[in-house]
């Protein structure tokens, strides 16, 4: 089982490797241009793993502070919902890229500093 937790925190990695690189690539896009695919495909990626480690966590003896995944998933909840509206409306506003690489800085400081 240790190597199912093992895939599953890589491939949650990866979800996060691949937000900051849709940050970096609608950092290059013009103002009003539409979102890229790959934030979408991070935030599922970053979830469905997500979920998948805390179900496992009796299985692997890891124990997860609830609360800690409370928070870290209300903020996938907002980037999602930010990304669903700006994919409906078919155009970004500068200020949402930020926005979403500053809810990604968030969520990666919750993961580290909260203890």
């Amino acid at each position: 089982m240790g190597f199912v937790r093992d895939l599953l925190l890589f491939l949650h990695l990866l979800g996060m490797a691949t937000l900051v690189g849709a940050f970096l690539l609608q950092l290059r896009q013009t103002a009003g241009a539409p979102l890229t695919v790959g934030w979408l495909h991070g935030l599922g990626l970053q979830l469905v793993t997500g979920v998948a480690l805390v179900a496992f966590s009796p299985l692997t003896h890891r124990d997860y502070d609830d609360v800690k995944i409370g928070f870290k998933m209300l903020v996938l909840v907002i980037i999602g919902v930010l990304l669903i509206i700006f994919t409906v409306r078919k155009t970004a506003p500068r200020w949402l890229t930020f926005t979403l690489g500053g809810l990604i800085v968030v969520n990666v400081a919750i993961a580290v500093f909260w203890h």
